[in-house]
């Protein structure tokens, strides 16, 4: 009995090893398409290895795609090896896989319609999923697709060492591919993608991506990495210029010099916010929060930022004109080329139009305040923004500078629903500081006064120089009471003597009567209605016309002092030239003229010669009332 027994298993073992295996590739792959609704096979050999924990081994599997896909295939591999508890199968039916070893594995994924990607089939309810412990694989690659969006990326994916022997290890990746219809290139660090399937626990990732000069780091938990929806992401950002976040993103900045920014990402249901960020631009400290919100008719940005150290030069990009680029500036090479360009241009006003797309793609709704702003050759102290825009159509309100001891306010219009961007600019000016707004020059900075104004101005143009160029409106400056350098009305004056006199010894301060220039604007020249400058020694008298169009000066001022010196000369002075090449000069040719005459009455009487050349003050105080006065 006990020879027929052993005969009889001897025989059973026989035949499990000599068992072609191979006959169980049909009902595998019927039963596999039965549970997802897709194709399966296995093109090569079958085998298996029985135990308590049993490995089976295929060649050649190849998983069917959806049937709107166009590749006929999701998943393939060349080798794949699956170890499965036995017992547990045969008595509880639960599937218990301890690992599966995958051998040049390829996977697609792609986004359908309506949403629906091909990594979702069959019906997750007919029995209890697998439980898979570990997943090893050995050259895959993995690819993903979302033509709608102009997205597709492909990957190597290999499984890297995992920190304890009884967990999954995670993956290596490496790869490129196109983010909305831009080319980008991804490395980095993944949990294993068994982890996908647990709903309880966040993936956690660790990667690296650059798009052209635009560098990003993400590191943290994503709840559903093929929805982007629930995350908690530290994200690090860096690049040559903030506009080229456009192409990626959809958020429209205006052009900056370089850029590194970190913050904390996460999305609640259409809203993606960048949190608590800090980084700086260009020169520039930054600080804040950002949320965009999408699934809209145009997507809305809010953002509140806070600069500490703002370097003016850094928003030259706003109104389109290159920062400098000199040493110790950040800049790239592309703001190089535009600064290099910008000092070969004869004209002065930025002249680089608005994207009329950018400003209608978007809303925004953010605020910028700079507790100090660093301008060298302003007098700005602080800045305080708020930016609307909708629909577009952008406001500036307020746009407010602390300038010399005092502010500038503003509030801006610009609609560029149209092709012509139309503008309105309202601008006050309050309690400047004289002494403080030409800090530079020695013979103002004891001078004492306050200065304000209005300017109220309405411009067509798609580029500040467009917009100045076409302007009109009015123009008003001016300050009241105050003091400044003799020496200074004595050489506004061309007065020889009474200059040499105080460059000698030591000057002195006169008082201010009063200053003011009215201008009206008519199709971008401001035309003057009143210019004076009245101090107790001189009264300074002007006309003529500044072009914003052109970009020209031609300004005529008479002083007219009002003490006697023998060497007064009485000629005007002329601002001229262009904004880049301003010009301002005595007129020579009324200076000769006063010569000739002297010359000729020298022949007559040398006493009346020497009198042509005395100033016997015939120069009469303003009427200096009025806002400007006060």
């Amino acid at each position: 009995m006990l020879l027929v027994l052993g005969a009889l298993l001897a025989s059973l073992v026989v035949l499990v090893l000599l068992f072609d295996w191979n006959w169980f590739k049909g009902p595998l792959e019927s039963m596999v398409k039965a549970r997802t609704g897709r194709e399966f096979h296995i093109k090569g050999n079958l085998d298996l290895d029985l135990g308590n924990v049993t490995t089976v081994r295929a060649d050649g599997l190849s998983f069917g795609n959806a049937q709107w896909a166009k590749q006929p295939m999701m998943a393939t591999a060349k080798h794949a090896e699956i170890d499965f508890e036995l017992w547990p199968l045969l008595f509880k039916r639960q599937t218990r896989i301890p690992e599966i070893r995958l051998s040049a594995p390829q996977l697609l994924l792609e986004a359908g319609p309506n949403g629906v990607g091909n990594w979702v089939f069959g019906d997750e309810s007919k029995g209890e999923p697998a439980q898979i412990k570990r997943l090893w694989i050995d050259s895959g690659r993995l690819q993903f697709l979302d033509e709608p969006n102009k997205t597709g990326m492909e990957f190597a994916v290999n499984s890297a060492e995992p920190g304890a022997t009884d967990s999954a290890p995670p993956i290596d990746i490496t790869g490129e591919g196109r983010w909305t219809g831009n080319r980008f290139v991804l490395s980095g660090r993944a949990e294993s993608p068994l982890e996908l399937t647990n709903h309880a626990e966040p993936y956690r990732i660790d990667l690296r991506a650059s798009a052209g000069s635009t560098d990003a780091h993400a590191r943290g938990e994503v709840a559903n990495p093929f929805e982007l929806r629930d995350f908690s992401l530290q994200l690090a950002l860096s690049g040559q210029d903030l506009e080229d976040l456009y192409p990626l993103i959809g958020i429209v900045t205006p052009s900056t010099p370089p850029y590194k920014l970190e913050g904390r990402l996460t999305r609640k249901q259409n809203t993606w916010h960048y949190d608590d960020f800090n980084g700086v631009v260009g020169d520039s400290d930054l600080h804040g929060s950002a949320a965009v919100t999408v699934g809209r008719e145009r997507p809305l940005l809010v953002a509140n930022l806070v600069s500490k150290r703002l370097d003016f030069d850094d928003l030259a990009g706003f109104l389109g004109a290159a920062p400098q680029t000199g040493k110790g500036e950040a800049s790239n090479p592309e703001l190089k080329a535009k600064a290099a360009a910008a000092t070969a241009d004869p004209r002065v006003l930025p002249d680089t139009p608005y994207d009329l797309t950018s400003l209608r793609a978007m809303d925004a709704d953010v605020r910028l305040k700079a507790t100090r702003v660093n301008a060298p050759k302003l007098p700005i102290d602080d800045m305080d923004a708020h930016l609307k825009l909708n629909d577009g159509v952008l406001k500036l309100e307020p746009l407010n500078f602390g300038v010399a001891g005092g502010d500038i306010r503003s509030i801006i219009r610009m609609d560029a629903r149209e092709n012509t961007i139309r503008t309105r600019a309202q601008i006050s000016v309050r309690q400047l500081d004289l002494s403080k707004l030409f800090p530079d020059v020695k013979l103002t900075r004891d001078a004492v006064g306050r200065v304000g104004g209005d300017i109220n101005i309405n411009g067509t143009g798609n580029s500040i120089a467009a917009m100045l160029g076409s302007a009109d409106g009015d123009i008003a400056l001016g300050m009241g009471r105050g003091q400044i350098s003799n020496l200074l009305m004595e050489l506004a004056g061309l007065d020889i003597a009474e200059a040499l006199k105080f460059l000698v010894t030591k000057d002195r301060k006169v008082p201010i009567r009063c200053a003011f220039g009215d201008f009206a604007v008519n199709n971008g020249v401001m035309q003057s209605r009143a210019l004076a400058f009245d101090t107790a020694d001189t009264i300074i008298l002007g006309k003529g016309q500044i072009s914003l169009k052109d970009e020209t000066l031609d300004l005529e001022l008479r002083p007219r002092p009002k003490d006697r010196s023998i060497f007064a000369l009485r000629s005007p002075l002329v601002l001229d030239g262009t904004f880049k090449d301003p010009s301002f000069r005595p007129d020579f040719k009324r200076l000769g003229l006063r010569g000739a005459v002297a010359i000729a009455l020298a022949s007559i009487a040398p006493p009346a010669a020497l009198l042509a050349t005395l100033e016997l003050g015939p120069g009469k105080d303003s009427g200096c009332g009025g806002k400007y006065a006060k």
